[in-house]
């Protein structure tokens, strides 16, 4: 065999590649632009809300104040510090998050891989036996041996964009996964908050049942003696009774609610329920003033409206992917290597062989299929860009209907406060008349059942306003921001 060379094979190809290579920066992926959302120029409720103390809105070109990154030390609280830390390290939404995205970067790579050559090699050995049986019984038949190692090469010519458009397809995913990652963050530092200040709103009714229970246990020791003496009726004493058992009944419901809590944080710190065990303060803390912010910096903040902007971007670059089906797939592959029946001599210049040429591969009909990928791609970007909006649309619900809620249980927790005092006065005047004789032992329990009603009322605005100040922090500590696009 002669050794052929391929530089002419070679200049032949050369023009053949030069048009490839200006073919390539064709693209058909539409240009991508972020689906429009009209966003006011402030909050509704922003003004309101600054009444109560825990907003103070932002005006246009104003640089606001920025909530620390541990945005929950702004509550001061030493043990809620501790768990936001041990959340961190051991929730499995976010490993499991984390992971999604290591698997999001991989496919990144794996797409990028797709747009380089591709190299093997090919080494094999077969021993055959051919001939024919003559008529006279003679056999013509012989036994040969053949050896090959070779290399090949492929590279497929991205003329469309159908590779770079999976590149940039994968890339959004990332980006997303990335943002989806803050956002599951961001999600479990919330609910560790909430879930803590519910936690310790049980154990502040708990205690104050506990102290209720000693008063009504003196009152139903006070009535007791009365009855003996002649003085009170063995229905207050039954009244005082009903009301010192009931009130165990809600103790124990509550300290129910706290364990139930404390197993609740346990699982979002990846704990099991048995390990884990928080101290009890009976303490809430005071919710602190919420930098001011602008529903522009909302979208530019909130992990979860960056990840369903992402979304739409991997859904557009979709779109040219389909589209490029419709043209023609260009491939160029070369072979090479050595071909021979005695292995000694393989490696011999009359053994050696080669190909090199391009491949043009365009579906003529299929059926409608690529039609259908296409318009399915678009559908999907549609979805997408519908998913994004609505999740700033709800972003901005959360905000206004927060900033309502923390307003109003600010002047709640105000009213309330003053309620209690007012029944704590009018129970003290009912005692005293009670001791004198002047007024039946019903007046003291609907004072005294009054006096509790009030003081779980409190608990619970106080719980609720934190509540509403936890979500407002949650959507100003976002971590993402258009420059790390």
């Amino acid at each position: 065999m002669t050794i052929r060379s391929c530089r002419p094979a070679a200049q032949r190809l050369l023009p053949a590649l030069l048009v490839a290579t200006g073919l390539s920066a064709c693209s058909t992926t539409p240009v991508y632009e972020r689906p429009a959302q009209p966003v006011p120029a402030h909050y509704k409720q922003a003004l309101a809300a600054t009444a109560g103390g825990i907003w103070q809105p932002a005006q246009a070109g104003q640089i606001a104040a920025e909530a620390p990154a541990a945005w929950w030390t702004l509550y001061g609280d030493a043990a809620l510090n501790a768990l936001q830390e041990q959340a961190a390290s051991g929730n499995q939404n976010i490993a499991l998050s984390l992971a999604r995205l290591r698997a999001a970067q991989a496919a990144v790579a794996s797409s990028r891989a797709s747009m380089a050559p591709t190299l093997g090699t090919t080494a094999s050995a077969s021993r055959a036996r051919s001939g024919s049986q003559a008529a006279d019984g003679s056999s013509n038949t012989r036994t040969s041996t053949s050896y090959s190692l070779g290399l090949n090469a492929s590279w497929e010519l991205d003329l469309w964009g159908r590779l770079a458009g999976t590149v940039d397809a994968a890339q959004a995913t990332a980006q997303a996964s990335a943002d989806d990652l803050a956002a599951a963050r961001l999600s479990v530092q919330a609910s560790v908050a909430q879930t803590y200040f519910s936690l310790r709103a049980a154990e502040a009714n708990a205690q104050i049942l506990r102290e209720t229970l000693q008063a009504y246990e003196r009152s139903w020791e006070l009535t007791r003696n009365r009855q003996q003496a002649g003085v009170a009726s063995v229905a207050d004493v039954a009244q005082a009774e009903s009301q010192y058992k009931s009130t165990q009944v809600q103790l124990l419901e509550a300290e129910t609610t706290r364990t139930q809590l404390e197993n609740a944080l346990a699982a979002l710190l990846g704990q099991a329920p048995a390990s884990f065990s928080l101290p009890a303060t009976g303490t809430l803390p005071q919710p602190p003033v919420v930098p001011a912010q602008l529903p522009s910096q909302l979208l530019e903040r909130r992990p979860d409206i960056a990840a369903a902007e992402r979304r739409v971007a991997a859904a557009n670059a979709q779109i040219g992917v389909a589209q490029a089906a419709f043209f023609p797939a260009l491939t160029l592959s070369g072979t090479a290597g050595y071909r021979g029946s005695e292995l000694s001599n393989l490696f011999n210049a009359p053994n050696l062989f080669w190909s090199l040429g391009p491949q043009l591969a365009l579906s003529l009909f299929d059926g409608g299929a690529r039609t259908a990928a296409v318009e399915s791609a678009r559908a999907a970007n549609e979805q997408a860009a519908a998913t994004y909006r609505q999740t700033v649309l709800t972003a901005l619900q959360e905000v206004e209907d927060n900033l309502t809620a923390a307003t109003a249980l600010a002047q709640e927790q105000q009213l309330q406060s003053e309620a209690l005092a007012a029944a704590q006065r009018a129970l003290d005047v009912v005692n005293n008349q009670y001791r004198a004789g002047t007024v039946g032992y019903l007046n003291v329990i609907t004072a005294q059942a009054t006096v509790l009603s009030a003081q779980r009322s409190l608990i619970d605005v106080r719980s609720r306003r934190l509540a509403a100040v936890n979500t407002l922090l949650k959507n100003v500590a976002g971590s993402w921001t258009a420059a790390e696009k």
